[in-house]
């Protein structure tokens, strides 16, 4: 549903900034995304020095505000979504961090002082979805809350263990990191026994891994689930069965366009309410940690509004009539 207008010349918008997104390059965009708005804006910053921060932060956020923009990437994302579900100030999106995926579903210039005009005139106009979020059964972002929200996709598996490794380690830094925590579990690569319970479904067979969309994308662009949308009110599920590790190696360039659909190890369905287990294996959702199987996730949908751009209908959202 959307919102009325904003009612003013200037309206309020709270930008938030995460000054790790990018090996800190957030820092530098969200200084001239702020100078950049306030020209037509009454802008407030905020920045958090840790993850601890950014969730006191957020949780004032809001105050006061037409939207609350955030500055960075999937992280702090994940960190405004736990803020402000179930409310009513619109979430906007500068994508300034490595992955931008929920950015680029909802349409988000990739250009951070495009994307911010975008912003701005979506506020102005009133071009604000609801979109659905997932809830689980995890450790929450914040000693207060009950659970944990996500937005874009909860994955489990290799993907989630090649996190697991890369967070674990203190060197190299960047992307470089990340690289060889995927060699290492590629060379690791194993099975897991996986019950799965979808709506009232019950699977059980080894899986490589296991994605649960809520949108399309993950990982920077690999189109996991690629007809999720973040408006229908269920998730999208992707699993991979038992695959050597040259048919994983050979299906990971194809995630982009969506080439592993149809590959005889990849099975999909679709589910508004999921459980997942599997020993010693744990589930990330946006990038961040959730916790260890078993958890249990539901669809709610509407349960968070979003500014989108004015224009075509972007890849995670259902065109309207």
């Amino acid at each position: 549903m959307e919102r009325t207008a904003v009612n003013r010349s200037r309206p309020r918008i709270t930008l938030v900034v995460n000054p790790a997104s990018n090996k800190g390059a957030a820092v530098a965009v969200g200084t001239q995304v702020a100078e950049h708005l306030a020209s037509a804006a009454e802008v407030r910053v905020l920045s958090g020095r840790s993850q601890a921060e950014s969730v006191a932060l957020l949780a004032h956020a809001a105050d006061g505000a037409d939207a609350v923009v955030v500055c960075g990437g999937d992280g702090i994302v994940h960190l405004a979504v736990n803020a402000l579900a179930e409310g009513d100030i619109p979430l906007g999106i500068i994508p300034a961090g490595t992955g931008n995926d929920t950015a680029t579903a909802l349409g988000v210039d990739p250009d951070p002082l495009r994307a911010a005009d975008s912003l701005l005139a979506a506020l102005l106009a009133g071009s604000v979805r609801r979109v659905d979020l997932g809830h689980c059964d995890a450790v929450p972002v914040s000693p207060t809350a009950v659970g944990r929200w996500w937005v874009t996709m909860l994955y489990a598996g290799f993907d989630s263990a090649v996190n697991e490794r890369a967070n674990a380690m203190s060197w190299p830094a960047g992307k470089r990191r990340y690289d060889l925590a995927i060699a290492a579990e590629l060379l690791h690569l194993r099975t897991r026994r996986l019950s799965m319970r979808l709506d009232e479904r019950e699977l059980e067979s080894p899986v490589t891994l296991v994605a649960i969309g809520n949108g399309p994308q993950y990982g920077g662009g690999k189109l996991m689930t690629p007809t999720a949308r973040m408006d229908d009110g269920v998730f999208d599920v992707t699993v991979v069965g038992t695959v050597s590790r040259t048919t994983l190696a050979r299906l990971a360039p194809k995630l982009p366009t969506a080439g592993h659909i149809g590959h005889p190890a990849v099975s999909q369905y679709r589910a508004r309410e999921i459980t997942i287990s599997a020993a010693d294996t744990v589930a990330y959702a946006d990038g961040e940690r959730v916790g260890p199987l078993p958890l249990r996730t539901v669809c709610v949908p509407g349960a968070l509004p979003v500014l989108v751009p004015i224009g075509p209908t972007p890849l995670g959202l259902t065109p309207r009539p």
